[in-house]
């Protein structure tokens, strides 16, 4: 048996769903093709039981034959245990199908998310992914598994109609007539359950992302009182998904009803059909036994069938997900082939200008404007934007990286020695991390680790509170000294007294060099160079910022509601 998860899971088929589960099958042709032939065997070898009862009552009990009854029991063994070794070899087949179709869908949509990087939030839900990497995967997996199965199920049921045609060709025809007509009643049941599900797997990656959101900034929701209005709205979409969930399950229990009635309707009428054909004389006693055990038979293959309908449904949409994020393709693309020109950093899109050597705040009465505006000037997103007169998309992204530094409140802290995740691994690096903590008021926070710079930081830095990892990621962000530094709301989650000293701290620390700090705080905005008011994505005015606040009323508002919110900060 293949070791699992493969070292190289290939390059998938992304253009539709049907392609993918195609692909997926053909990289473990192998597998699929021995389980396919084990549940061939294994339910084969079960429908041909009926029959060999019925010849061992025929030629061995009726005609009082003891050798005849010998030979047909000793088959019957025979086919027992063939049944028993090819079902245990399906079921390993169909579970390491089940296993590599998981894995190999996780190692793909790996691979692209780390490919697409900052691509891929900005373009799917963050619960989405973690819908196809929880749930998906595992539908996709079912897909491959039902084919040994679902293989041995119309194998068994085309023996059985054979058997049966060449018994009596009436009860045979029955069959033949009635799986087809099986398949087209459960149809009609497939169609609202498939979009019924994918209905309710979006809603379920909405809510998933929210929930996200709101352990995100609990601390930020409990100083400006907005928990009710939140937890008011995740009621609301968790209620949603709850109804969803009961329309997916009406619509399956419709279907699983389905499953049972309509092949026992099958099964009653061979058996009425068979009995009477018994009683006319035109079968014997030990084909009508035959006859009976085909209608126990043939539940088992029909229900198979109704459930490989159902789960290739599911692992369409689940298909259908993993190849949205499998066609994504990341930007910008890195052809740029200029040399930089350093000076006026200028958005186009916006109107923001930036001018080198200055600190410049960007308040905007949307945030989402000021978060777009950062993500142009990083080239995070393609946009109208030049420096120093040479547009940013013609430079290498290379030099864009290596230039300008974005710098917002998604950035993750890493697990490992503190100084490093800083970025003091090399040269004067612990000097350089101690200096940009001081000018993010984080020293506190270092000092209260048993081991100071040296110690080891859970994974995302879950021993830190909002606040403090908000301050370490500032000092990493000013540790890098980059050339342009991008901040976005780099102060959102401490108190205003700490607020206070970090503005100041941070001209200080940047000064002569091009900081752009997005933000509506009156406690930043008073130590920038120049602020740049942004309305409906718009820059509407420039200018220091207690000559903005008497000139723009827009603009006073915006930071007279950002000083409510400081002051349930420190409330």
């Amino acid at each position: 048996m293949r070791s699992l998860p493969v070292a190289d899971p290939g390059t998938p088929d992304n253009r539709s769903p049907a392609r993918y589960l195609l692909w997926a099958a053909r990289a473990q042709a192998g597998t699929m093709a021995g389980a396919a032939g084990a549940g061939v065997l294994w339910m084969v070898s079960q429908a041909l039981m009926p029959a060999v009862i019925g010849r061992a009552i025929d030629a061995g009990l009726t005609a009082r034959d003891a050798h005849a009854l010998v030979v047909w029991s000793g088959v019957l063994l025979a086919l027992g245990a063939v049944q028993a070794v090819t079902g245990v070899l399906r079921h390993r087949l169909s579970s390491a199908n089940w296993l590599g179709a998981t894995f190999r869908t996780i190692q793909v949509t790996t691979r692209q998310v780390v490919r697409l990087g900052a691509t891929l939030p900005k373009r799917l839900a963050s619960g989405e992914v973690v819908s196809v990497g929880m749930s998906d995967v595992s539908h996709i997996g079912g897909a491959m598994d039902i084919v040994g199965r679902g293989s041995g199920a119309v194998v068994s049921i085309v023996v059985v109609g054979v058997i049966l045609l060449t018994t009596s060709w009436r009860l045979g025809l029955i069959v033949l007539a009635g799986v087809p007509l099986l398949a087209l009643a459960v149809g009609p049941l497939l169609r609202p359950l498939h979009r019924r599900q994918e209905r309710q797997r979006e809603l379920n990656g909405e809510l998933a992302t929210r929930a996200g959101d709101i352990v995100a900034g609990l601390r930020v929701l409990r100083g400006i009182g907005g928990e009710r209005f939140v937890a008011a709205r995740y009621r609301a979409e968790s209620q949603a998904v709850r109804a969803a969930g009961v329309r997916v399950a009406r619509t399956e229990s419709l279907l699983d009803g389905a499953q049972v009635l309509l092949p026992g309707l099958l099964v009653a009428l061979v058996t009425w059909a068979g009995a009477r054909f018994a009683l006319n004389g035109e079968i014997t006693t030990g084909q009508l036994v035959s006859f009976y055990g085909y209608a126990v038979f043939l539940v088992d293959p029909l229900r198979t069938l109704t459930e490989a309908a159902d789960k290739m449904t599911k692992a369409h949409v689940a298909a259908r997900r993993a190849v949205r994020i499998l066609g994504m393709t990341p930007e910008p693309s890195d052809e740029g082939t200029r040399s930089p020109s350093r000076g006026d950093l200028v958005d186009e899109e916006s109107g923001v200008v930036v001018r080198p050597g200055r600190l410049t705040a960007v308040a905007a009465t949307a945030p989402e404007d000021a978060q777009a505006i950062a993500d142009r000037l990083g080239r995070f997103t393609d946009g109208a934007v030049t420096w120093g007169g040479v547009p940013l998309r013609d430079l290498p992204l290379r030099v864009v990286r290596e230039a300008v530094l974005v710098a917002d409140n998604e950035a993750r802290l890493f697990s490992g020695r503190l100084l490093d995740e800083l970025g003091g691994n090399a040269g004067d690096g612990a000097r350089r991390v101690r200096a940009a903590l001081r000018a993010a008021c984080a020293e506190d926070v270092v000092e209260e680790l048993p081991g100071g710079l040296h110690s080891t930081v859970a994974e995302g830095g879950r021993e830190f509170s909002g606040g403090q990892q908000q301050r370490l990621r500032l000092a990493r962000a000013l540790a890098a000294d980059p050339e342009v530094l991008v901040l976005v709301e780099p102060t959102s989650a401490v108190d205003a007294h700490t607020e206070a000293r970090i503005a100041a701290r941070l001209r200080e620390f940047r000064g002569g060099r091009t900081t752009v700090v997005c933000t509506t705080s009156p406690l930043v905005l008073a130590h920038a160079d120049d602020v740049v008011f942004v309305d409906e994505g718009r820059a509407v005015a420039t200018g220091p910022h207690h000559e903005l606040l008497g000139a723009e009323p827009a603009y006073a508002a915006t930071v007279n509601r950002e000083d409510l919110i400081s002051e349930g900060r420190t409330s």
